[in-house]
């Protein structure tokens, strides 16, 4: 899969939808940015929790949104690989399949850093 393309055309999807519900999404952001700024836990382990759950729930626009987050703060690939490791342990077979799917993901986006970093 082309990961680039699928971040690309979510993110597309998303700027069509905030455009149809502007006042939902702007809520569901608000959240989002809530939530990922406060409490205890700093912004790379909620960024874990998140791909954990989004390969729990197969949801490929979901991975690739917060692998992109993770590749940006600087996880590891072993980092990612134990949360991928835990993901698999909690949602079994289709987890193992997504988990798979997640890792190739990250592969495709630390690329693309480094290629831009050059």
């Amino acid at each position: 899969m082309d990961w680039t393309a699928k971040r690309d055309g979510t993110k597309d999807q998303l700027r069509r939808l905030n455009k149809a519900i502007p006042e939902q999404t702007k809520a569901f952001g608000a959240l989002g940015k809530a939530v990922k700024e406060g409490g205890e836990l700093d912004f790379k382990t909620k960024e874990f929790i998140a791909l954990g759950i989004a390969v729990t729930q197969r949801c490929q626009a979901c991975i690739v949104l917060h692998m992109e987050a993770l590749v940006r703060v600087g996880a590891s690939r072993e980092e990612v690989g134990d949360v991928l490791a835990m993901a698999i342990q909690m949602g079994g077979g289709p987890a193992m399949m997504y988990a798979a799917e997640a890792m190739e993901c990250y592969d495709q986006l630390t690329e693309e850093k480094a290629a831009a970093a050059e």
